[in-house]
């Protein structure tokens, strides 16, 4: 997997013999929030993009965030055709093979995750109990459904700055983007702050971050505004679209106990830190902490469309005899599923979390060491193969620089490097990184060669003496 991939035999590719209209390739597609790239992706290999123009550009955001053991892995094909050929799509209540080996697996890797006592004592009832569907935002809607069902209580909390998808439920939870322009969201909603050390104005003395004080007021403020109906909290271990907002040590285990005060669930949306992107196989891990309900999707599929919900055997089962509903014509496909275990599968095969640890360091180090090159970098921050590196016009004020930002996003693509914004926050730009897991040492050091070519070019970077 070190090995960069072979240049792509573009007689190979039938599918883009005929190139795009120049003049206009979006004439015929609908906006959906984000302008379109001016590249033309016409092939994808390991961890490199090519375009139409025939650039090789190398992809350090998996794709959206997903293609977590890169693109076009010779056994995710495989797996793909054989169930294509084989055991495609059924009716939804349906078994096969696939899905209960997928279940199976979860659940066992989850419970030697946590080792001895899970899913006993302390209230603790494990992770048991998995459904499987199609995107993050539909498994964070059923994952809302299901706290709602379980409580008998309609209220859910989010962070600022998170975000967990485009349907009703979800989006109501987020508050990075998309609550304007549509009328009310879903009743009920209600939001923490978001746990960033880098800008919160909750400070001890010596001026270093208080997350609990800051927690605290959150939940009074909450409480004052509360129907008295609290269901659940969502959160991510990392808020990547508010900026790779990294929470503190501890906070998910505050926030479970704030939880559990209250009478209400914990769901944790690991779309994009599972499967070891952050140097544990799950972020929760990490952090020590069992949620109630777990929601999976992006790195689960590398790049096909699977998420999962992994409950506890007591609220599903209370679930099911309360009549839970959440019936989707590709809830439990086969074909997705063979894909997100041999995936699961490569990832414990090839230790890829010790892999993400490795590499994050130097990654992290690489990153810091331009920050100290470069005054436009106001923070840096993630673990392990997630990174965020925060662009600002003054250190001291931490103003944001939102074109300067955009601007390096651009020179690092036009130099071969696929990096992405996150410009959707009221208050700052982030450029968020992600590469596959399967990235070499060699592949590593040229991004960040790249990088520092980009920030050297660049208009507004601030090169330090």
């Amino acid at each position: 997997m070190d090995n960069p991939p072979e240049e792509p035999n573009n007689s190979a590719l039938t599918t883009t013999e005929k190139t795009p209209s120049e003049a206009d390739p979006t004439a015929h597609l609908l906006f959906f929030g984000t302008p379109f790239h001016p590249h033309i992706i016409t092939r994808t290999s390991g961890l490199y993009l090519y375009t139409s123009t025939s650039l090789k550009i190398m992809d350090w955001t998996s794709g959206q965030m997903s293609c977590l053991i890169g693109h076009g892995h010779p056994e995710i094909v495989d797996t793909i055709r054989e169930h294509a050929l084989n055991l495609d799509h059924l009716y939804s209540g349906m078994l096969s093979p696939p899905v209960i080996a997928l279940a199976e697996k979860l659940t066992e890797v989850l419970r030697e995750g946590f080792g001895q006592g899970f899913g006993q004592g302390l209230g603790e009832e494990g992770l048991e109990r998995c459904m499987f569907l199609s995107t993050g935002g539909e498994s964070n809607e059923c994952a809302i459904r299901l706290a709602k069902m379980w409580t008998g209580r309609w209220e859910i909390v989010g962070l600022g700055g998170s975000w967990h998808g485009m349907t009703m439920g979800a989006c109501g939870a987020q508050y990075a983007a998309g609550r304007r322009g549509y009328g009310p969201v879903m009743p009920g909603m209600h939001m923490l702050p978001c746990p960033d050390r880098y800008r919160s104005i909750f400070r001890h003395v010596d001026g270093s971050y208080d997350w609990e004080t800051e927690l605290d007021y959150g939940w009074a403020q909450i409480d004052k505004a509360s129907c008295g109906s609290l269901a659940a909290v969502i959160m991510e271990p990392i808020l990547s679209s508010g900026g790779m907002i990294t929470i503190p040590p501890g906070y998910m285990q505050a926030m479970k106990d704030h939880c559990r005060k209250r009478g209400m669930l914990l769901i944790v949306d690991e779309a994009q830190t599972a499967l070891g992107r952050c140097g544990d196989l799950f972020a929760i891990q990490h952090e020590g902490v069992v949620p109630d309900i777990l929601t999976l999707s992006k790195t689960l599929g590398n790049g096909l469309p699977l998420s999962a919900v992994i409950t506890s055997n007591k609220i599903a089962q209370a679930a099911e005899e309360k009549g839970f509903l959440f019936y989707t014509t590709h809830a439990n496909d086969p074909l997705p599923a063979a894909v997100g275990l041999k995936v699961l599968n490569i990832v414990l095969r090839d230790d890829l979390p010790a892999r993400s640890r490795r590499l994050g360091q130097r990654l992290h180090a690489g990153l810091r060491l331009l920050q100290s090159r470069y005054g436009c970098i106001g923070d840096v921050r993630g673990r392990g193969l997630m990174a965020g590196v925060e662009i600002v016009s003054d250190r001291v004020t931490k103003a944001a620089a939102l074109d300067v930002g955009k601007r390096l996003s651009a020179r690092m693509m036009d130099l071969g490097l696929s990096a992405s914004i996150s410009a959707r926050t009221a208050f700052s730009g982030c450029i968020r990184i992600a590469p596959p897991l399967v990235m070499s040492d060699e592949e590593l050091e040229k991004g960040l060669s790249i990088m520092e070519e980009a920030l050297r070019t660049t208009e507004g970077s601030m090169p330090l003496p």
